[in-house]
């Protein structure tokens, strides 16, 4: 999905608990997670003493991440049941929480992996 400029600076005005739901409401129609990554892997920032990997839903806001320190970086969507497959065990493993739609000036809610699973799940079974 395309968003126009007056639809992005709309959810921009957002707070995290607004995002985290607009997020999980895109996730459950795209079935997409995006994320950004180098020849490294996957972003990951520290927010209130977590490591986390940030999540966006939908390619425009991942990219506009992409700035300052995470210049290079690439926009990918990793697909719902990958995510449940594979990434919700691995961040577990690896230690590592999910920050929710990140913008500029708001980190957004910070997620255990399964937390975040709950929700996607949640949302799922709703639909």
């Amino acid at each position: 999905m395309n968003l126009d400029q007056h639809r992005i600076k709309e959810i921009l005005g957002f707070d995290a608990e607004q995002r985290l739901k607009y997020l999980i409401k895109q996730i459950t129609e795209s079935q997409k997670i995006w994320i950004l990554t180098d020849e490294h892997g996957a972003v990951m920032m520290t927010t209130e003493d977590e490591d986390c990997i940030p999540v966006w839903p939908n390619r425009e806001f991942a990219e506009m991440w992409a700035t300052d320190d995470w210049q290079g970086f690439t926009a990918i969507s990793i697909p719902y049941k990958d995510w449940l497959n594979k990434w919700t065990r691995g961040l577990e493993q690896d230690e590592l929480s999910v920050v929710v739609f990140p913008i500029p000036d708001d980190d957004g809610v910070i997620l255990f992996p399964d937390e975040f699973e709950f929700e996607l799940k949640s949302k799922m079974n709703k639909r």
